[in-house]
């Protein structure tokens, strides 16, 4: 298996959590700001009943820009295996392939908390294993829809080894970078995969759909966790390409709040 020493260096590539808000139009014309700024992907986050749900959604954010949008991430928790596949091949097929299946367990409980009966980590994880396997034969010998998988313990992470194109890492706010590195740096070992890195903060404030509201931004910066970026668009650039060097991260995802103030880095480091 590779290690970082023979691993290609992926070129960078950014990616916007965009989700709906109550101004329809304010949304299309941020989303239309988003593409003229050099981000690759439009991503929208999948809670019910929070805005509308994801096929739709991103089918119109599809129309609007050029942009490849994606789903950050579908929850398993919530979600048939059949269904999400189906959703995730027609996204693909409507958008002549510009569409990637983010896909994740779910947050601990959210189920119990929408009425739902709770769906335990193995059956979350079987769900995740069933929605790609049904993807990958919907998709046939012609079409590959690019998934991104959200992982967390060692099952997850040998489940995204399977079946994943790229992962993203749900990293606790306290784990620190020097946690974070040997934690990438084991998984990456032992496959050669996109390595995306989920961004909740930048500066003081943490983007909404992303992090809970009452993220200590002091907290992440005194145990130097890597869910956080400086404020400042030249020091933000600078702790891209060191995350890059020296652990392998290539894809960064942040909210949507951020994308006009990180927009210099995206247009500096896309495609580098």
């Amino acid at each position: 298996m590779p290690d970082r020493a023979t691993r290609a260096t992926r070129p960078f590539r950014f990616g916007v959590v965009a989700p709906v808000g109550p101004d329809l139009r304010a949304w299309r014309d941020r989303i239309r700001r988003i593409a003229d700024h050099g981000y690759s992907t439009l991503l929208m986050p999948d809670v019910p009943t929070w805005q509308p749900t994801l096929g739709p959604t991103l089918a119109t954010a599809a129309a609007l820009t050029d942009l490849r949008i994606g789903s950050w991430v579908y929850a398993a928790a919530l979600r048939e295996s059949w269904s999400t596949a189906w959703e995730a091949h027609s996204l693909s097929v409507l958008t002549e392939g510009r569409f990637e299946m983010g896909i994740g367990a779910g947050r601990p409980g959210i189920e119990v908390e929408l009425g739902q009966p709770a769906v335990s980590p193995a059956e979350r994880r079987a769900r995740m294993r069933e929605t790609v396997e049904t993807l990958r034969r919907f998709d046939g010998p012609d079409l590959h829809t690019p998934v991104v998988m959200a992982v967390s313990g060692p099952k997850s992470q040998a489940l995204a080894l399977e079946v994943a194109d790229a992962v993203t890492f749900v990293l606790a706010t306290d784990d620190d970078r020097a946690e974070t590195t040997k934690r990438v740096r084991d998984f990456a070992g032992r496959g050669d995969m996109e390595l995306a890195q989920h961004v909740a903060a930048v500066g003081d404030r943490a983007a909404p759909f992303m992090a809970a509201p009452n993220l200590d931004t002091g907290a992440l910066r005194a145990a130097d966790s890597l869910v956080i970026l400086p404020s400042d668009p030249a020091a933000a650039a600078e702790e891209i390409q060191r995350r890059r060097e020296e652990i392998g991260f290539s894809y960064f995802v942040i909210g949507a709040d951020f994308a006009d103030l990180l927009a210099p880095v995206a247009a500096e480091l896309a495609g580098r």
